[in-house]
């Protein structure tokens, strides 16, 4: 982000997408939210699409500093280590970052019908795809890429149940159990 207003700005969308949806979201809920002047969140996205743009992108720092914050930096980690990993995050994100994930379907339905979010949105996606795809070739994958993309898929399934589905939270400890089994199936073939 370019300042800690923008910061601000983009922090104080995530929670109102959350919270109201896509039609909560206006440059007045936004300067309301954050606490700022009227026509402050103009000064950093004049249009709700620039206003879409940067909540986008704040939203990617945030689950990205979650993931290096998890990931450390090893460079070979084992597959009981990756299952804890994942299940940590994944758990996390229906829980702790609960807001995050809901912002993020928010974000990811809008970007359907917009090209110039759907670029934004597709490219954030590729850099957490290749998150994925070292973090199984680190425990072992034959075919990382692959097993990089299913990895994520089912992640965003579980996400999906957990947050908007009738699935709940599963416990950190079913989730381990899962990733351990789906690795072990990953990491043999």
């Amino acid at each position: 982000m370019s300042s800690q207003r923008a910061v601000l700005v983009a922090d104080a969308a995530i929670a109102i997408l959350a919270e109201r949806g896509m039609r909560g979201l206006t440059h007045r809920a936004v300067d309301e939210a954050a606490g700022l002047p009227p026509g402050s969140t103009s000064n950093h996205a004049r249009t709700r699409a620039a206003l879409l743009e940067l909540t986008l992108a704040r939203l990617a720092e945030r689950e990205e500093a979650v993931f290096a914050a998890a990931t450390g930096p090893e460079a070979e980690v084992s597959r009981d280590e990756v299952a804890r990993l994942l299940a940590r995050m994944t758990h996390a994100a229906v829980t702790v970052h609960r807001e995050t994930t809901i912002a993020r379907y928010e974000l990811a339905l809008e970007a359907t019908r917009r090209p110039e979010l759907r670029k934004t949105y597709d490219e954030i996606g590729r850099r957490f795809r290749e998150l994925a795809t070292g973090v199984l070739a680190a425990a072992g994958s034959p075919d990382p890429v692959r097993h990089g993309r299913q990895m994520v898929a089912y992640v965003e399934g579980l996400l999906f149940d957990a947050v908007v589905g009738a699935g709940g939270v599963p416990p950190v400890e079913d989730l381990d159990a899962a990733f351990r089994d789906l690795l072990r199936v990953a990491t043999s073939m």
